[in-house]
């Protein structure tokens, strides 16, 4: 787009760095910045607090405890190998430390213990828990609520703190970006952009579950940071690893009866899935059963579901409702008998790849950040280990703070956003997106067919052809986030054609085409 000069908005802000994003990651980052002393802004799409994705987040957070080398091994284990030694040294080496300091000892978070809550916990009083892929208990956790328990004391921490200012309903459209060096975005709320400048931005604007029919993602998750940053030019990486959680409760299309995702938690306490015929078969495709990888477990509740009719998760081995009250809450809300077992499929749940960083957060353009899932840190390769998700938007949102807090604001020309035709119909975006995520269900998914990939790009480059279009003329946020989801599906279904090598979330096969999505 043109630049326009500033006098062609009402008004523009400048802050020494601006976050994009609410989630831990995001809020990490803001912490992280405003310790160095910056005045921090924090633009998030979300109306507090469950418009962010940490909000949602049930197992917990990993942490080393006194072992960082096998927690290093199980992450490379459950990546195959393809995470990156030294993305990952960092994660494991500063766990302890970033949990204890930020969640602990500043925000209060009270992690469930073994037994009477005491004023000051020894490690070995926490109520460590295991997941999938864990060689040992080292997951904290709040019930299956830990993302709540975070992100609520997280938020009115920064509320209160002088020099944070905390914009909510706010929407990022654009970056302001000048000869490869970011200067803030475009800011959208109630209809009204307005420039904000910024010495550094930090991107943390979550995952990418919109653009798929089943997602554990909060709505308005459209890949926003990753197609910012892409159109202005930053390196993406590995955006071909979708990760799917295998345990999601699917719901039905009665009011009330919404998916919810079913902790991987409550797997590692021993809970067992069986088939339609009521048969554990997880032993059968792998030697740690129902604690086998993520990608290995969706794959195999996927096809037994195909075979079988259902999957459920069979939660008698255990005291669910006392161990789990929150998950016993919400089945029986929806009516479910999770005492018969909980009926279980899977549904999109992480994106691995992103905005490509580098151990301080920053991306390839000069002073822009990113952390969170909008990131590729190359922590998780082409698999996430449960309950790393939250520890990595910490411990790098800290790190991507502390270092965006070295500059200072310059404005600069602002692009120009037209709105001078009429507005689109109000379904207008919702239609595109459905066309999106019928095409992402089927050609990008759990399993891919080459030749069904080449053509999901042939339907979203003109999918992305008619929503730019559009955006040339009219300036709206679904519009925006319609380009944004439309360029980051692109990016996902690219990435996944290029590479030829079945890894981790990344599994191909070779399978007569399916009838065309268009």
């Amino acid at each position: 787009m043109s630049g326009t000069e500033l006098e062609d908005y009402d008004d523009y802000r400048t802050t020494d760095v601006l976050v994009v994003g609410s989630g831990i990651a995001g809020l990490a980052a803001a912490l992280g910045a405003a310790r160095e002393g910056a005045d921090v802004t924090v633009a998030t799409k979300a109306t507090r607090p469950e418009g962010a994705s940490s909000w949602w987040a049930q197992g917990g957070i990993a942490v080393s405890r006194d072992d960082p080398d096998q927690f290093k091994e199980d992450i490379l284990t459950a990546s195959a190998d393809t995470a990156d030694p030294g993305a990952v040294d960092v994660l494991v080496e500063e766990a302890n430390d970033a949990v204890r300091d930020v969640l602990v000892d500043t925000l209060g978070v009270e992690f469930d213990t073994t037994g009477e809550r005491t004023g000051d916990r020894a490690d070995d009083e926490f109520d460590f828990g295991r997941e999938a892929a864990h060689d040992e208990p080292r997951i904290l956790h709040v019930d299956a609520s830990t993302g709540k328990a975070i992100h609520v004391p997280f938020l009115n921490y920064l509320d209160e703190r002088d020099g944070v200012t905390i914009l909510d309903d706010t929407a990022a459209l654009e970056l302001v970006s000048h000869e490869g060096r970011v200067h803030g975005a475009l800011l959208e709320r109630d209809g009204d952009v307005t420039p904000t400048f910024a010495g550094a931005t930090v991107l943390a604007t979550g995952g990418i579950g919109d653009l798929y029919s089943r997602s554990t993602n909060p709505d308005g998750s459209t890949g926003d940071g990753i197609a910012m940053a892409a159109l202005a030019g930053a390196d993406v990486e590995d955006m071909e690893y979708v990760q799917f959680h295998p345990t999601v409760y699917p719901g039905s299309d009665e009011e009330g009866d919404g998916p919810f995702l079913v902790s991987e938690a409550v797997r590692g306490e021993g809970a067992r899935l069986v088939d339609g015929e009521g048969e554990r078969f997880m032993p059968d495709y792998h030697e740690d059963a129902e604690l086998a990888p993520r990608d290995v477990v969706a794959r195999a509740v996927q096809k037994e579901r195909e075979a079988t009719g259902e999957v459920r998760l069979d939660v008698s081995p255990l005291d669910f409702a006392g161990e789990f009250p929150d998950l016993a809450e919400k089945c029986e809300e929806r009516g479910v008998d999770w005492e018969s077992g909980i009926p279980v499929g899977p549904a999109e749940h992480f994106l691995c790849g992103g905005v490509d960083v580098d151990t301080r957060g920053r991306a390839s353009l000069d002073r822009l950040y990113a952390v969170g899932e909008c990131s590729r840190t190359g922590v998780h390769g082409a698999n996430r280990l449960a309950s790393t998700s939250l520890l990595e938007g910490l411990v790098w949102g800290l790190r991507a703070g502390e270092d965006a807090a070295a500059y200072d604001p310059a404005v600069v020309e602002a692009p120009e956003l037209l709105d001078r035709d009429p507005a689109l119909p109000d379904n207008f975006a919702r239609e595109k997106f459905h066309r999106l995520r019928r095409v992402m269900d089927e050609y990008v998914g759990l399993q891919r067919d080459p030749d069904d990939l080449g053509r999901a790009q042939a339907v979203l480059r003109r999918l992305k052809g008619e929503v730019d279009a559009y955006v040339r003329t009219r300036t709206a946020r679904s519009l925006y986030e319609l380009r944004h989801a439309s360029v980051t599906a692109l990016l996902v279904t690219r990435a996944a054609a290029e590479n030829d090598e079945s890894v981790g979330t990344h599994n191909l096969v070779e399978e007569p085409a399916t009838p065309g999505a268009d």
